[in-house]
């Protein structure tokens, strides 16, 4: 299973996923920790905030995306390209992932207030 964080600095489960641009992508593996194996850095226009597109799209990797914040939309496009997302407070990208991988529940992200 591919797992995707985002993560606008590279170190930290950040939110906004829909505008998002850079992402950390793990690979769990059956036995063992999970690895890191890639970092996306998607160019404008690519965030999902702007992208509309049916086109492949390099986040289209993961089967799961793990973020701080989200909103419907993102979560039901998601749902049309295949990938399950998870919204949580958790900050600490390898804590959330092996939480995904062990089938071990997340704390809920913090309310957002617009």
């Amino acid at each position: 299973m591919k797992i995707a964080v985002t993560s606008q600095n590279f170190r930290t489960v950040t939110g906004h996923a829909g505008k998002t641009r850079r992402f950390l992508v793990y690979d769990s593996q059956v036995e063992g920790e999970p690895d890191e194996i890639q970092r996306i850095d998607l160019p404008k226009g690519m965030a999902f905030h702007d992208y509309h597109g049916d086109d492949p799209h390099p986040v289209d990797v993961a089967d799961v995306i793990i973020t701080g914040g989200c909103g419907q939309g993102f979560v039901n496009r998601m749902a049309a390209r295949g990938i399950r997302v998870v919204a949580t407070s958790e900050t600490d990208p390898m804590r959330a992932v092996k939480a995904i991988v062990h089938g071990e529940p997340l704390p809920p992200p913090e309310p957002h207030a617009h």
